[in-house]
């Protein structure tokens, strides 16, 4: 195994100690590099002794470098490897029942551990081998995070249909025991892994020293399930009844662990219609990114900003006509805050976009496309349209629908403006249209 090298930083201590572009790294300090994480540690020390390939010939050079310095090199790829691919076959799997059309790079299934430790995705370790887990386990991999689903065997491989399964926690057992913390989710189907199975889950997670927090999130589905398994979305009695479950182990839990452990997503809140909890409930949010806490921690940080203005900016005073477009969940949530927090010289209507391209069930902003933004949006009377910045590709101007957003403000004929999922950036995004 070896790893092309396409350039070495000028000055670098890779440069200074002779390695060269189209070198071919093979290990460092005698051990194999796998991909970048191999990479990272065994590079770290102060003397760093590289074995390279250089037109076939085995070379050696030796590195002198501060501590955790960068050697230098850059390879053909950020993870030195390819990405692992899912061998699973979940029956809430959002990948199966995209319509024709979505952009493609959301056909990838992806199940990489990797990428877990280094952006935060969500892993079912089902393609993780006994060996690689003990590489987990020598690097420090941590904090990962880890699709759980349901603790039971049984249930976890009918969920997931692969026997490989079975085997999460005693996989879990051992990250733990070598040190390894991690993040959960269970993504939660009606009667099939909430109840008692749920109830089982929340225990078993709960007994791991390793285990830092559990999210629970509702199944999505698409429009486009024909062929697939007959799943539903959760009734607004059995959504509370999942939360009633969740606020008797926090309360356990948090007397017994100092945390509250199990953090149920918006969207169950929402489908239950009940109030979000407050904002030190969340523990500092480290679940956000798995629609935990999005919208109390977006009041929270509006609220901050907004105290901060002056009083007569916090006043209704009519002005410049805004229009935030967002899914339908989540546009009761803004109108109250919206209506309860005036911003003077502005006027403020929240849009609900129907999703006509995934299907009506599916009702969250970050899956908003432009062909349904633009059908909503025409014809209404406003200076400018506001969206987050989630409906777009990470630091992208294309939809799920591979429109861009050029092309959205040219249908629109206005400015389409993506504003950060931080309340005090929604504050000044309304603020840059105030009329004084």
């Amino acid at each position: 195994m070896s790893h092309l090298i396409t350039s070495v930083d000028p000055h670098s201590p890779a440069a200074r100690a002779g390695i060269l572009a189209g070198d071919r790294l093979v290990r460092l300090n005698g051990e194999i590099v796998v991909d970048f994480l191999d990479y990272q540690a065994l590079s770290a020390d102060r003397r760093v002794r590289a074995e390279l390939l250089r037109d076939g010939e085995r070379i050696e050079a030796l590195c002198k470098k501060g501590e955790y310095d960068s050697l230098g090199l850059n390879f053909e790829t950020p993870m030195m490897s390819g990405v692992r691919m899912c061998c699973n076959h979940c029956q809430f799997c959002f990948v199966d029942q995209l319509p024709p059309g979505v952009r493609a790079a959301m056909r990838v299934k992806d199940d990489d551990w990797r990428m877990s430790l280094m952006m935060g995705n969500y892993v079912t370790l089902t393609n993780v081998s006994d060996r690689e887990l003990e590489r987990i386990i020598a690097r420090h991999a941590s904090p990962l995070y880890i699709s759980v689903h349901a603790a039971d065997p049984d249930l976890r491989e009918r969920l997931m249909r692969t026997p490989r399964a079975r085997r999460l926690m005693d996989q879990l057992r051992r990250l733990s025991g070598g040190g390894i913390e991690f993040h959960c989710q269970a993504v939660l189907c009606p009667g099939l892994n909430d109840g008692a199975a749920l109830e089982e889950t929340i225990r078993a997670l709960a007994e791991l020293p390793g285990a830092l927090s559990l999210a629970l999130v509702p199944v999505g589905l698409t429009g486009w399930r024909e062929g697939l398994a007959p799943l539903r979305k959760y009734r607004p009695d059995e959504a509370r009844a999942v939360l009633e479950t969740a606020g008797r182990w926090r309360e356990k839990l948090l007397r017994e662990r100092g945390t509250r452990f199990v953090f149920p997503s918006d969207e169950f809140y929402l489908q239950a219609g009940a109030e979000i909890p407050a904002d030190e409930e969340y523990e500092g949010y480290g679940q956000i990114d798995d629609g935990v806490g999005m919208l109390r921690l977006l009041e929270t940080e509006f609220d901050e900003a907004r105290s901060e203005l002056p009083e007569d900016a916090r006043r209704r005073t009519g002005g410049a006509k805004l229009a935030i477009a967002c899914g339908e969940s989540a546009a009761p949530f803004l109108r109250a805050l919206l209506d309860g927090r005036p911003v003077a010289g502005v006027q403020v209507e929240v849009c609900a976009v129907a999703n006509r391209f995934f299907g009506p069930s599916v009702t969250v902003s970050g899956l908003v496309t432009a062909g349904d933004l633009i059908d909503r949006m025409q014809g209404v009377d406003c200076e400018a349209v506001l969206i987050t910045e989630c409906m777009l590709r990470d630091g992208g101007d294309r939809f799920l629908d591979d429109a861009t957003l050029e092309g959205v403000r040219e249908k629109l004929g206005k400015p389409v403006v993506p504003v950060g999922r931080r309340g005090d950036e929604l504050l000044e995004a309304l603020l840059e249209y105030r009329q004084r």
